[in-house]
């Protein structure tokens, strides 16, 4: 169980935010939107809560290859689409196998896992149309 820590409004408008969002928002789209609520945050203050709340397990981080880092406030296990065309990052709603890979690696891997990230990458819908109708 993670330590107590000190309640912050700013801290629970971030959360709050976060969980009227589906699209995953990068630090910097949070600080614009917290920012009209409290208008002397400083973006500091935005990555150091942000850093705290993923720490703490209150939300996700999302990193990946050549993007910035993204927010989910569904902290359920679930899976994440990537676009690679416009960065988009989406929910995939499907039952998690995570506990079946570390399972079938702990057997093989001498260390202990405890956890697999697994992000899926391609094309989302909406570039495919996009890319269609640039063909016709």
């Amino acid at each position: 169980m993670q330590p107590a820590i000190k309640r912050s409004k700013q801290r629970d408008a971030i959360v709050a935010f976060l969980m009227t969002r589906k699209d995953h928002p990068t630090a910097d789209t949070i600080y614009m939107n917290i920012k009209e609520e409290f208008p002397n945050i400083s973006l500091g203050t935005v990555y150091r809560n942000l850093a705290l709340l993923s720490e703490r397990g209150d939300i996700i981080k999302l990193s990946y290859d050549g993007g910035a880092d993204r927010y989910d406030a569904s902290v359920k296990p679930h899976y994440h689409f990537i676009c690679q065309e416009c960065g988009e990052v989406t929910d995939i709603e499907i039952e998690s196998f995570d506990q079946e890979i570390i399972d079938r690696v702990n057997k093989i891997f001498p260390g202990e896992i405890r956890e697999s990230v697994t992000y899926f990458r391609g094309t989302c819908e909406k570039c495919l149309r996009k890319n269609l109708d640039k063909e016709s």
